[in-house]
């Protein structure tokens, strides 16, 4: 007989009466104890979004608390999916020269503090080789020109698919993706953008910055579509600033920023906790 396992159902549908009750019968008769839930409904959609985190006794199994869930699932036209809590993500992590990124990631794999598995490192330049060498994780020099983007980001594909990669984090990747593959990876690339977004897109995002004399400065996680720094946001953060400062102390500021949003914006969607709600998120923080 099975142990006790932890599980985590996402489920999004039209919002109607009933949906609640549905699922929070369907768990109980299947014997599951609800430890966390959470829902909201859209007014401006009309769509339901729902996370419930749930045990389920022994003997019990995520498929079989799936095969439970498929009628009330049916019934309301649910998009749905029960993962195991104690699953790690894997991840690939795309990085150019700039290392603090892809360095904390690391870091908070190691300490248990992200619940993810960096399954392999590529980068357009060899500069944090040693750094994926030096944590036993595999690194892939995929150089790109202009002439060679087309087939520097199939082997990127073939990377992500031999290695079971189910999340692909641009921890400050300075390489625009095509909308070929944005499109193709869909909800599954998170990028982390050096300004307060929308404000200051594109490049030298604090050169911008300093420009205009802000007061803040942040940095923000989002998923990738073909659209430039247009995608739904998941996590943002600021830190003051004041006209003493120049551009290049902005620059240095931003690093821990930077770091500290990919990395929330990561174990969010790890946790299963954020909802795609058309050019927007829905984010259900612990």
């Amino acid at each position: 007989m099975t142990d006790p396992v932890r599980l985590v159902l996402n489920l999004s549908c039209d919002d109607k009466p009933g949906i609640v009750a549905g699922i929070a019968g369907t768990l109980a008769n299947s014997g599951c104890n609800i430890l966390d839930s959470a829902q909201f409904g859209d007014p401006e959609t009309g769509l339901f979004f729902m996370r419930v985190e749930f045990v389920a006794p022994a003997g019990v199994t995520r498929e079989d608390v799936a095969a439970a869930l498929k009628s009330v699932a049916t019934r309301f036209d649910m998009h749905w999916a029960v993962y195991d809590a104690a699953d790690l993500l894997p991840i690939l992590v795309m990085v150019s020269k700039f290392d603090h990124c892809l360095l904390d990631l690391i870091y908070r794999q190691r300490m248990g503090a992200l619940p993810v598995r960096i399954v392999a490192v590529v980068s357009n330049h060899p500069d944090a080789k040693p750094i994926a060498d030096m944590n036993g994780i595999p690194y892939h020099h995929v150089p790109v020109t202009r002439d060679t983007k087309a087939e520097a980001e199939a082997r990127m594909l073939e990377i992500f698919d031999a290695t079971g990669a189910e999340l692909v984090v641009l921890a400050r990747y300075m390489q625009v993706l095509s909308e070929d593959l944005s499109t193709r990876l869909s909800g599954r690339i998170i990028n982390i953008h050096h300004s307060f977004l929308p404000a200051f897109k594109g490049a030298k995002p604090y050169h911008q910055a300093h420009a205009r004399g802000v007061k803040l400065i942040g940095a923000t996680g989002h998923y990738v579509t073909s659209d430039l720094d247009e995608g739904p946001i998941i996590e943002q953060d600021a830190e003051p600033v004041s006209h003493a400062h120049s551009a290049d102390e902005l620059v240095a500021i931003g690093r821990d920023i930077e770091a500290r949003v990919l990395a929330r914006a990561v174990k969010v969607h790890a946790e299963r906790r954020v909802f795609l709600n058309g050019v927007k998120t829905v984010v259900f923080r612990p």
